[in-house]
């Protein structure tokens, strides 16, 4: 897993695996409700996720790993840290 503060002031978290990575058809439907690569899965988790990310600002996806698997990336705007006046 990756974290940073990106320059436009966002952060960014990666998480990888080692996987045999997506299918096209998979690549083409990952986020979609409902679509699954697991016999009993339910097809939410990234659904989910990315309507999370969204509709905080940011985006989510996928990429292929360089060497096999995949990567899923996130970025949101970071927060601005408030000060105590005290």
């Amino acid at each position: 897993m990756r974290t940073g503060l990106e320059a436009d002031g966002r952060v960014e978290i990666a998480v990888a695996d080692r996987g045999h990575g997506l299918s096209e058809d998979a690549r083409a439907r990952l986020f979609d409700p409902f679509f699954t690569t697991k016999p009993g899965g339910m097809g939410l988790g990234l659904s989910i996720c990315r309507t999370i990310v969204e509709s905080h600002g940011g985006h989510l996806w996928a990429t292929d790993h360089p060497g096999g698997g995949t990567v899923v990336r996130f970025v949101l705007p970071a927060a601005e840290e408030k000060v105590n006046a005290g």
